[in-house]
């Protein structure tokens, strides 16, 4: 009898401490479930419908027809393109910007603080601010033509010209996100232990072999953090290609990106089932490109 009692005590005993495990867990089940679980759902269900949106709410089921439409959509193809470009040219100049940055930085130079707070400025300055103080730098009249003009190279209209416009948002784009991810790695270089530079430096190590040998390997994972959270946000390129383009994506579709393609079908065209098609097309190339990337830089082991 001592022991049955004994073990419906402990039962009951993991029972209350399985019951206050949950009641703490369910502010943060809850605020999950509303605002990530119960939106993917809903995403879910409506790119399988066409949505009414006028004189009143209605959904019509039409299967994966939102799905095979992306097929046939030609702008679906640009955006996807110009996106594309857009991650390949960005995400390797900004890492690489930043980690240059960085090892700068971490080298001793005098006024470095000074320096940090500098380089730091475009990460804390409003995008949208950003984006129209270079479209007045991009002006055909603007400052960048005139310093072309200046040192003798080719003006362009930054602005108007669709093999140029797009380049004009990725330079925007590497100045000013580059800081942010220089503080990572700036950060990162702090935590390598000085002896190890020390001791390839009595093996006869220079500098540069210092960087390659020590350097690069122990930040690899900190460069699989910065490319990965570099893709994804490349990936959601919006606000300064609707600033640039007044929301249409030009000229001639050359600022046109998939989350651009996905506002202007929810805002413009009232096709919300199509616009959810296109958000899953893009978190499945997001998914991929990241799973690829763990297994190039070994993310397995890290």
């Amino acid at each position: 009898m001592w022991q049955v009692s004994k073990q419906q005590q402990n039962i009951r005993w993991n029972l209350t401490e399985n019951l206050a495990g949950y009641l703490f867990l369910a502010p943060t089940l809850l605020v999950l479930g509303t605002f990530v679980v119960l939106p993917i759902l809903y995403a879910v269900f409506l790119s399988l419908h066409k949505v009414q949106l006028l004189g009143g709410i209605e959904y019509q089921f039409i299967g994966f027809r939102n799905f095979s439409r992306l097929v046939e959509d030609e702008r679906v193809w640009i955006a996807l393109k110009n996106t594309a470009e857009y991650v390949v040219i960005v995400v390797p100049s900004q890492t690489i910007l930043a980690l240059v940055l960085a090892v700068t930085l971490n080298s001793g130079i005098r006024g470095k603080n000074w320096w940090r707070i500098l380089y730091f400025l475009p990460t804390v300055t409003s995008s949208a601010v950003l984006t129209l103080i270079f479209m007045w730098i991009y002006n055909t009249d603007g400052l960048l033509n005139d310093v072309l003009a200046f040192v003798g190279l080719p003006t362009y209209n930054w602005l108007g010209d669709p093999n140029v416009a797009l380049k004009g948002i990725m330079i925007m784009n590497i100045w000013s996100t580059a800081p942010f991810y220089m503080v990572i790695y700036l950060a990162a270089l702090q935590d390598i232990p000085q002896k190890l530079y020390e001791a390839a430096e009595l093996d006869g190590a220079n500098t540069w072999q210092q960087f390659i040998y020590i350097t690069i390997p122990i930040l690899q994972p900190v460069t699989f953090f910065v490319v990965a959270i570099g893709i994804i946000g490349t990936f959601q390129l919006f606000d300064q290609s609707y600033i640039f383009s007044g929301g249409t994506g030009g000229p001639n579709n050359a600022t046109l990106t998939l989350v651009l393609l996905i506002y202007q079908a929810v805002f413009r065209n009232l096709q919300m089932g199509y616009a959810a098609a296109i958000a899953f097309l893009l978190a499945l190339v997001i998914i991929t490109i990241t799973l690829i990337q763990r297994r190039l830089f070994g993310g397995e082991k890290m």
